[in-house]
Order: structure tokens, then C-alpha cells, then sequence
């Protein structure tokens, strides 16, 4: 769809998806309360929106050939994004898991420099300091006396945020694929991480309801409808602004947990997730006035 006629689609869509992300953790929480954890959610939510894409799967060849190894990079990034997430909202603090995911701009600079060869303006370095600055508060253990993830949770949160700023670069250099193309590729993506997290580590077949399933395929289609939000949306404006719309996502976490769970964060935490979200918001001035 063409952004000039339609400049305020890939913010809406963008929005949409960041809003039903910041809802996400309750549900999959219900479904691991069943029975079903968090990779085998993972793994029959995105098998089935696989499935019912497999119609379009003829129309993603020439992209798949044109760009192979990118599009491997994009469906491994966004597979372990959405998998390592997935689990480590389920096992960790709503809020606590989504602020360390949403470091994604430091890795987003960073990977830039390193792989891109961008340079770093006086902008990405302000944003780099608030950015480690932010983490290193949150991350801040007083029983260790040191900024380090407390859980496997917070270590997959920021994993995640990796990976995501990884998936974004990619899918803003592959702006003359499909849409379609490169949704299939997450989707894949998904599929094969949460296959193998399976088999490694969760390889007994859980036994819960059929209506748990059922709520699972509700819930793909649900996913599925995020997913292309966020395709289309990093795909039709730039990297870092993409990345600031997405921290609305934080907002609503933190009022849906608030109000959900019994999880309370401290001063501290609020401080040093302020500076993670001040360090967004550098990255996306920084990029306007390139």
C-alpha cells in the first residue's frame, strides 16, 4: 500500500500491535495455567497461522530467491523475538521483562555501527549513555551489588530485544519484498524456534482441554493480525521511529499488570525504565534530523 497516500497507516498499524502486545502476557499466562507453556503456545499459535498462509506461500518464491540469506536472518531474529519473549513474559515481571525488550534501540545503534557501518552521531551516543544508564538501574541487584538480570526471564527479555532490533533492521533493507513474503518468513521463523526450544527443552506433549486449544487458535489469529501490523509497519517508515511508536506498548503493560497482577515495581525501576524510554526517544530524534 503506498505510505504517501496513506501517511498515517503504519503509525495506526504500529499502535495496534504494540497495544495488543502490551495485553499478550495475560492471556498466554491463562494458557500456561491450563497447561500449555510457553513454547508449545508458541508453537501451535504460529503453526496455525502458517497453515492458513500456506495459499500465499507460491507468491513468496520470487522474494525467497531473490534474497535468501536476508530472509533467513528475518525469520531466525523474529522466531527467537517472539519465542524467548513469549517465555520470559510468561516466567517474569510483565513490566520488568517488557522494559528490558525494549533496549532494542541500543542494539538497534549498535548493530548499525557494527554491521551497517553508520556512524554514531551525537544523538545515538546520548541515547547509548540514557540506554545503559536505564538498564543498569533496572538491572540493579542489592544483593549483588550490581546490575545484572535476577532471572532466565530477564536474560530472555533482552535477548529478545536483540534479536527484534535485528528483525527491524533487515525488514527496513528488504522494503522491495512482500509483505506477504515476509510475513511468512516470521511465521516460519516462529515455527522452527519454538520446534527446537521444544524438543530441547519442553518435549513432553502436554495434556489440557480442548477448549485451551482452541483458545490457542483463536489466539494465532489474534497473533497473526500483530504480525502483519508490525511487517507493514517497520516496513513503511524508518527504524528508529518504528521502534519509539512501539514503546507504547509499555503503557499498557504496566496499567494492564497493575491492574491483573499483584506485581509492583520500585522507584528505582520506574527511574532507570524512564531512562529507557528518554533513550527511544534520542534515537528517533537523532534519526528526523539526519
Amino acid at each position: 500500500m503506498d505510505q504517501k497516500s496513506h501517511p498515517l497507516l503504519p503509525i495506526f498499524s504500529l499502535l495496534l500491535a504494540a497495544s495488543l502486545w502490551g495485553l499478550f502476557w495475560y492471556p498466554l499466562r491463562y494458557m500456561e495455567a491450563q497447561g500449555l507453556s510457553g513454547a508449545w503456545a508458541s508453537l501451535l499459535m504460529y503453526l496455525g497461522a502458517l497453515i492458513l498462509a500456506l495459499p500465499w506461500l507460491h507468491k513468496s518464491w520470487p522474494d525467497l530467491r531473490a534474497w535468501p540469506v536476508q530472509m533467513l536472518i528475518v525469520a531466525l531474529a523474529t522466531g527467537w523475538t517472539n519465542v524467548s519473549f513469549i517465555v520470559a513474559v510468561i516466567d517474569g515481571e510483565v513490566v520488568r521483562v517488557i522494559l528490558l525488550f525494549y533496549l532494542s534501540p541500543l542494539w538497534t545503534v549498535i548493530l548499525g555501527y557494527w554491521l551497517l557501518g553508520e556512524r554514531l552521531t551525537p544523538g545515538s551516543i546520548l541515547m547509548l549513555v540514557f540506554a545503559i544508564i536505564g538498564a543498569m538501574i533496572v538491572l540493579w541487584d542489592p544483593g549483588m551489588g550490581v546490575p545484572w538480570p535476577r532471572s532466565v526471564a530477564e536474560w530472555l527479555a533482552i535477548s529478545s530485544g536483540m534479536t527484534f532490533a535485528l528483525a527491524n533492521v533487515k525488514l527496513r533493507s528488504l522494503e522491495h519484498a512482500s509483505l506477504s513474503s515476509k510475513t511468512l518468513m516470521s511465521w516460519l521463523g516462529v515455527v522452527l524456534v519454538a520446534g527446537v526450544w521444544v524438543l530441547l527443552f519442553d518435549a513432553r506433549v502436554p495434556v489440557v482441554e480442548s477448549s485451551v486449544l482452541w483458545f490457542a487458535g483463536v489466539f494465532g489469529i489474534v497473533i497473526a493480525i500483530v504480525t502483519l501490523s508490525v511487517v507493514y509497519g517497520v516496513s513503511h517508515m524508518p527504524v528508529h521511529r518504528s521502534a519509539v511508536i512501539m514503546l507504547f506498548e509499555i503503557l499498557v503493560a504496566a496499567v494492564s499488570a497493575q491492574m491483573l497482577t499483584h506485581e509492583v515495581l520500585q522507584w528505582y525501576e520506574w527511574l532507570g525504565g524512564s531512562l529507557i524510554v528518554v533513550a527511544a526517544l534520542f534515537a528517533a530524534y537523532s534519526h528526523m534530523n539526519e
